[in-house]
This record gives structure tokens, sequence and C-alpha cells, in this order.
């Protein structure tokens, strides 16, 4: 029964309207990949076609309709709350340009652009891209993947982790390296005879170097159990480890939101999309009583795909603003004070207070940065957990919030030349009012890339 759900997904997905899964592809891509994913339209589509200038009116007034539509929509929108909505100039581009930083690929994107070219439905689609969202650096759950989806089953949870799994790298998507090895040896077909089983009930021994041990409960032969302990090393422990130093990309942001005279500018990075339109022949082509009928529904069908393409390039960006403008309102104290002002967020938050949904925000959040006087950001770092504050009836503090403050206490100790010790570091947040354990400490310690206090002491 297990393997039924993917194929029934597949089936679902391939009946689904073509034009709409562009859409929602559309939606999730960064403005680097959308001015690629253009240029790979426009030579698909000869009906489609980049306007000279972006002032210029295009013989169809499809898209120049869509594009003021949208503005006004915004301008209404936003009248009372003290934000503005900003389309480039030439200067404003330069800094977006001057703000592009090198980043290298995540092991998330690298999975994500893998998921993305799956057969897979919209619902599964979303749970694997949640299941990816919540991998640590090593490729581990940060949270049980049962919570990421309330009304998803352990069946559908369990198949898109196995499918995720088998993504490069393989073995992702697990709770410690112990399953990983496990998950690795299985999904190989030329493992060695044996090498599950070690991995799943032997693995303490292999690591004691209790060898003869396994031979004799496995009743393998020295040449077996050798090509097995060589097979068991060309594994990976920690398969995130071994993408996170790879492919290294520029980061344009697609966003930038600074504050000028108490008021909240929100600029849109569209200078580097170019504006696209209906090429005339085409428009003129339809117009033709005595035209052949062959051409003028080629014609017909090419103009309709670049209207329906330069539409959901419209809806991107217009959904993109919107959710700018609710993060802005949720996180203001973040864009004031910085990151340790952080508020805690979810997708839900920002999905109702725009009326769109949790998918929907999910996938313009990811990949997709912006450009602060604190620095550059990725969206989906806006939404942070909650975390227990000390004193009832105070804001609670967020995740990020949490470990912007413990980064400034570690370092503000290295000119006091002491190293605080995580129970002290316990302390210290209590009396700002942020009540987390020990283990806690620890672990946003360890993100935030600080080694323990024994360790800092030694340098």
């Amino acid at each position: 029964m297990q393997v039924q759900r993917p194929v029934l997904a597949i089936e679902q997905r391939q009946k689904l309207n073509p034009r709409m899964l562009q859409s929602i592809k559309i939606l999730a891509m960064p403005v680097a990949e959308l001015t690629e994913e253009i240029q790979a339209e426009l030579e698909a589509n000869p009906a489609l076609e980049i306007l000279d200038d972006r002032t210029e009116v295009s013989l169809d007034t499809f898209a120049e309709e869509k594009v003021e539509a949208a503005r006004d929509t915004w301008e209404d929108e936003n009248a009372d709350f003290g934000y503005t909505s900003s389309y480039q100039d030439e200067d404003s581009q330069r800094k977006f340009l001057e703000g592009a930083i090198a980043l290298p690929e995540t092991l998330q994107e690298h999975l994500l652009a893998q998921l993305r070219m799956l057969p897979l439905s919209p619902a599964l689609m979303d749970l694997g891209e949640r299941l990816i969202q919540n991998l640590n650096e090593d490729g581990f759950h940060r949270t049980d993947p049962m919570e990421l989806c309330s009304h998803c089953s352990c069946e559908e949870i369990g198949n898109v982790m196995t499918i995720i799994r088998s993504l490069d790298p393989r073995g992702t998507c697990t709770a410690d390296y112990r399953e990983s090895l496990r998950v690795q040896a299985e999904m190989d077909p030329e493992a060695p005879a044996g090498t599950a089983r070690t991995l799943t009930e032997y693995l303490d021994s292999l690591e004691k170097g209790k060898h003869a041990e396994i031979k004799k409960n496995l009743k393998l032969k020295d040449a077996q159990f050798e090509a097995m302990l060589a097979y068991i090393k060309t594994l990976s422990p920690f398969p995130g480890r071994l993408f996170s130093i790879e492919k290294t990309r520029y980061v344009v942001p697609d966003l930038a939101i600074r504050i000028e005279d108490n008021e909240f500018i929100i600029e849109l990075n569209d200078e580097i999309i170019p504006v696209l339109g209906i090429n005339p022949f085409f428009s003129e082509l339809t117009a033709k009583k005595d035209g052949q009928k062959e051409a003028i529904s080629f014609a017909k069908n090419n103009i309709e795909k670049a209207k329906f393409f330069i539409g959901s390039i419209q809806q991107r960006n217009s959904t993109l603003l919107k959710v700018a403008r609710a993060i802005v309102k949720s996180q203001a104290k973040f864009f004031l004070e910085g990151p340790r002002a952080m508020q805690p967020l979810t997708l839900k938050d920002i999905a109702d207070e725009i009326g769109v949904h949790e998918t929907t925000v999910s996938r313009i959040a990811n990949g997709k940065y912006v450009q602060t006087e604190w620095g550059i950001f990725e969206l989906r770092r806006f939404f942070t957990n909650a975390v227990p504050s000390t004193s009832a009836g105070t804001d609670q503090h967020s995740k990020e919030g949490v470990k912007a403050t413990l980064r400034e206490i570690l370092e503000s100790e290295k000119g006091e030349g002491r190293a605080l010790s995580d129970r002290e570091l316990v302390d210290i947040l209590a009396g700002r009012g942020i009540k987390i354990a020990r283990r806690t400490v620890a672990k946003y310690r360890g993100e935030l890339d600080m080694d323990s206090s024994f360790s800092r002491r030694k340098h």
C-alpha cells in the first residue's frame, strides 16, 4: 500500500494544466532565475517580445493594463500604513547590484531544484518543500517531520521522505548519521551483502572495531567483510556537509526595504526583468480575415501563451510585494532595531494577512532575498518560532532574535577577556527575559558557529 500514493500523485500531476504549473514555477523563482526563464520563453514563443522602451505601449495592452492595476491595488492597500512601493530608477538599481553577494548554494536549494523536477501533486510538493527546509546543514531533521504537516498522514510523510532521501546527496532527510548511513546502503542495489544489517544492528560494534563479532553473526567471510568495510567507508555520515562547500552563486536581492521620513519604502528589483509585450506581427495576423487558418491558429495559440506568461510574472511581483508589506508590518522592530528585535512569525500569519495559502507564501519566501539596513536576508529568515519569556504578559522572543542576542553576548565577552559557560549564558539570557535551556544555548551557539567556553578559553 505504501507505494500506491506516489503513483496516484504522479497521475494527478500529469493532468494539471501545464500553464498553471508554469505559473507556480515562476512564483518560486528569484529574480536571477526569472530572467533566465524569460530568455528561454522568448526563444520558444515567437509571439513574445521585449519592448525596447520600458515606457513604450505595446499594440496589445494586456501587459500594461495588468501592471497598472497591480500598482493601483498596492497603493490603495498601503495608503494608511506608512508603506511605499517603489519601482526602480537607475540609482536604486545600481544599489541593488552593488548589494549582490556571493553565497554557496545551500543544501536546501540543491534539493529543491531536484524535487521540483519530479511529477508530484501540489500537496506532496508542498510537503516535500517543508521537509527540505526543515533540514540542518548535515542534512538531518531540525524538528520532528511529523509536526510539519498536521493534516498529512504518516504514510504520505514517509513516502515523500523516501523521495528526498533518494536525491543528491543521497541520505538526507534522516534523523542522524546512523539512519543516513543505513538509508544510503539500503538505496544502493550494489551495496555488498550484509551492509544494511551491519549499519542497522552492529554499527556500535563496527565503531568499536569488533570485526570478528560482526563476521560471526552475519556469517561473512574475510573477503566479504573487507569488501563491505571498504564500501561503508565510501558513504557519507553527514551528507549535507558534502554539498555545503560546492557551488557558489551570486545573490541579487529581489527587494530592498529602507526607512525614509518615518516611512517604510519597499522597492521591487524589476529593472533587470525586461518588459514583455506581444509581437505586432502576430497581433496583425490574427486580425486578418483572409489569412490561412493554420497560421491564424498558430498565432492565436502563441499570443495566448505569451499573455499568460506575462500575467504570471505580474502575479509573482504583486504577491512578492504583498508578502513584503505583511512582513514589514509584522517585523517592524527588526527593520528599526536589527536582528535581535525579530518577532515570532509563521507562514500562516502572513498567509492569513494577505489572503493566500501557506504554500504560496512558502514559495515566495524561499530563495528570495531582501536588502535592508542590517544586511541582506532571505525572506524565509523572517519566519521564526517563538521562544518562551521569563515574565508573564511580556512579548515573546523569536528564535532568530534570541540567536542575535546570544551573538552580541558572545562577541562582547571577547573584549572582557573571559569565556562564559553555557550555564552562565542561560542566566544572562534569563535576566533579559529569555528563558531557554542550557542545551538550547549550546544548539544556538553551534548554529552561530561559536565554540564552547573551553575552546574559546584556549584561543
